[in-house]
C-alpha cells in the first residue's frame, strides 16, 4: 500500500507542476487516471512519450514538427507571400483556429522580456531574416501580444526588417492590450487580421 500512495503522491506532485493546475484539480486528475482502464492509461502515457521524442521545430518557421518540417509549411494550399511573426507556438495554434489566416508563420520562440534576462538574442530573428531576405515574402504580419513586452519584441523584429523589401503590418488591435493571443475569441482574431495596418 505504501508503494501505491507513493504512486499516487507522485502523479500528483505532476499535474500540480502544470502550469494552471492547483493542488486539488492535481487530486482529481491524479484519480481520474487510477481509476481509468489499463489501455487508455498506458495511452495518455503513450502520447506524452511520442510528444516528447517525435516533436522538435520546425526547420522553417519553429512550429512543432514530427519531421524537418510542419504541416503548415509544406501545405501547398498556403499563401507563400505572408508570413506572420508570433511569438509561441499556443499563438500559431490560437490563429489557426481562427481559421481567417492562410499564409505562413515564423514563431520567435518567446519574446522581449529584460526583467527575465532574455534579450533578441534568446529570439530566432536571425532565421526570420534569412527566410524574409530570400524574397519570396510580400507582407510581414507583427502577430505579438498586444503589451509592453509584446510592442518592443515586434519594434526589434521591425527593425531587423526594415531595409528589406517587404510590407510590415501589424495585427489590429482588436485585440485587448495586455491579453495574449490564445486567449482571444474566434471573432477578435478575425478582426484583428481583417483590421490590420502598416506598422
Amino acid at each position: 500500500m505504501a508503494d501505491k500512495k507513493g504512486a499516487i503522491s507522485r502523479l500528483v506532485d505532476a499535474f500540480a507542476d502544470l502550469p494552471g493546475i492547483g493542488r486539488r484539480t492535481a487530486e482529481r486528475l491524479a484519480y481520474h487516471v487510477l481509476n481509468m482502464p489499463r489501455d487508455e492509461a498506458l495511452g495518455f502515457a503513450e502520447a506524452i512519450r511520442a510528444v516528447k521524442e517525435n516533436l522538435r521545430p520546425c526547420r522553417s518557421c519553429f512550429n512543432l514538427a514530427e519531421g524537418d518540417e510542419c504541416s503548415i509549411c509544406t501545405d501547398p494550399r498556403r499563401d507563400k507571400t505572408l508570413l506572420c511573426v508570433v511569438e509561441q507556438v499556443r499563438d500559431l495554434l490560437a490563429l489557426e483556429q481562427a481559421g481567417s489566416y492562410r499564409g505562413l508563420y515564423h514563431v520567435l520562440q518567446g519574446r522581449l522580456a529584460p526583467l527575465e534576462g532574455k534579450g533578441a538574442e534568446n529570439l530566432s530573428l536571425d532565421t526570420l531574416v534569412a527566410r524574409v531576405s530570400a524574397g519570396q515574402f510580400r507582407e510581414v504580419i507583427l502577430g505579438t501580444t498586444p503589451n509592453v513586452e509584446g510592442d518592443a519584441t515586434a519594434l526589434v523584429v521591425a527593425e531587423r526588417l526594415k531595409d528589406l523589401p517587404v510590407e510590415l503590418t501589424r495585427l489590429a488591435r482588436g485585440l485587448t492590450v495586455g491579453a495574449s493571443l490564445e486567449q482571444a475569441n474566434r471573432e477578435m482574431l478575425v478582426d484583428a487580421f481583417a483590421g490590420r495596418r502598416r506598422f
